[in-house]
């Protein structure tokens, strides 16, 4: 458990300029899992400890250094963030967001996140609902039907407090008595409007108001773009109501699927003009969207829009990665006997473009025919920090 005297410590690391989430994260791992000391031990360490112990340059000695005489400020910050009812969560919390973990590893996970509401959010369920701006009508009414299909299955929506796609999802899943997480482009001390505004929802559990970057930082640009892939972390589906060929929501998507997520985009009527659909050619599953009812395409058809498409999922159902994971969790089987195993439809060609697109799968071949088994190190990016 972390004790609230680190809080100055984890602030002050947080936010040493030019310091990566994968560099802090790996310092992190250093100091709890091999050392096995806290962050404030950490800090008074000499020089020389940090330069043969934890491998640091000249030039990160001279960071930390120029870091440590605002542990002061950060105490008394950290102090201020408490007695307003923040709370901070380092990355090495049991409180901290188990599918952002999970979804950024250490290479982007945060290592600190401020946070006001009910912290038990980030251990439920949750859907990422996101788009532009300045969306059509036809996307805010879909994103309101997502809303409400998400909140009768007992999940989270997250989004980020955008007008838009955004400020709906928000609206919607409050309406329908759902619960969501707010994701701010923004320190949580400048966010004063919103939390009067949400004052009701926050006390009642209904509302969790989330920042990563420093708690005084105003909005701006770059803090925008740097929140959208948090929102995404979060998400065990993403759902796309409305994309430009720029932008937030397209450069969330094409990472996304990129690091093969489940994302859902609105399959968009013939006068629309939107990205959408190149979207679904990239890989994204098409929604069908009619008299405000939600239809997912089914797998098959999904499978069949475009060469090359990622290991899809109907919400549901179990995802075919994990089944096929669990059945080559300990053999190294031909396409025919995975295909058995599945006990599905499929054609042999079909399920080899699913195989291809898993990043966690080893191809070998023996005599001509090719084996499928998981990689030996398909899970050494996953980022362990549970204490």
């Amino acid at each position: 458990m972390v004790r609230s005297e680190e809080n100055a410590y984890w602030i002050s690391l947080a936010h040493i300029p030019k310091w990566g989430s994968a560099k802090i994260n790996n310092l992190i791992i250093k100091i709890y899992h091999e050392n096995k000391i806290t962050i404030d031990e950490f800090f008074h360490l000499s020089e020389d400890e940090w330069k043969n112990i934890y491998g640091l340059s000249d030039n990160d000695i001279t960071d930390l250094l120029k870091a440590k005489p605002g542990l002061p400020n950060n105490a008394f910050l950290a102090e201020d963030l408490l007695n307003q009812g923040f709370s901070l969560i380092p990355i090495i919390s049991p409180d901290y967001s188990s599918i952002l973990k999970s979804n950024l590893k250490s290479t982007y996970s945060p290592p600190l996140l401020y946070v006001k509401g009910d912290k038990q959010m980030f251990q439920e369920k949750s859907v990422a609902i996101v788009g532009s701006r300045n969306a059509a009508e036809i996307s805010l009414k879909f994103t309101d039907c997502i809303a409400q299909m998400v909140t009768n299955e007992f999940k989270v929506v997250v989004s980020g407090f955008a007008k838009g796609v955004d400020k709906q999802a928000l609206d919607s899943a409050l309406k329908y008595n759902g619960r969501s997480i707010i994701v701010l482009p923004q320190g949580i001390m400048t966010f004063g409007s919103g939390f009067k505004t949400y004052y009701k929802q926050i006390v009642e559990g209904n509302v969790l108001v989330l920042s990563t970057f420093y708690p005084k930082a105003p909005w701006r640009p770059e803090l925008a773009m740097a929140r959208n892939p948090i929102i995404y972390g979060l998400a065990n589906e993403i759902y796309v109501a409305e994309s430009s060929e720029k932008g937030g929501t397209w450069s969330g998507v094409i990472d996304g699927l990129r690091k093969n997520r489940t994302i859902y985009v609105r399959k968009p009527l013939p006068t629309e003009q939107n990205a959408n659909n190149i979207l679904i050619q990239k890989g994204a599953i098409p929604v069908e969207f009619t008299d405000n009812k939600i239809g997912i395409v089914h797998i098959e058809m999904a499978m069949e829009l475009h060469e090359g498409s990622k290991a899809v999922v109907i919400p549901g159902e179990e995802p075919v990665e994990e089944k096929i994971r669990e059945i080559l969790k300990d053999s190294r089987l031909p396409a025919e006997e995975i295909l058995e195993k599945l006990n599905n439809d499929w054609s042999i060609k079909k399920l080899f473009k699913v195989l291809h697109s898993l990043n966690f799968i080893e191809i070998t071949k023996k005599k001509g025919k090719s084996y499928f088994n998981i990689r030996a190190d398909s899970d050494t990016e996953q980022l362990e920090l549970t204490l």
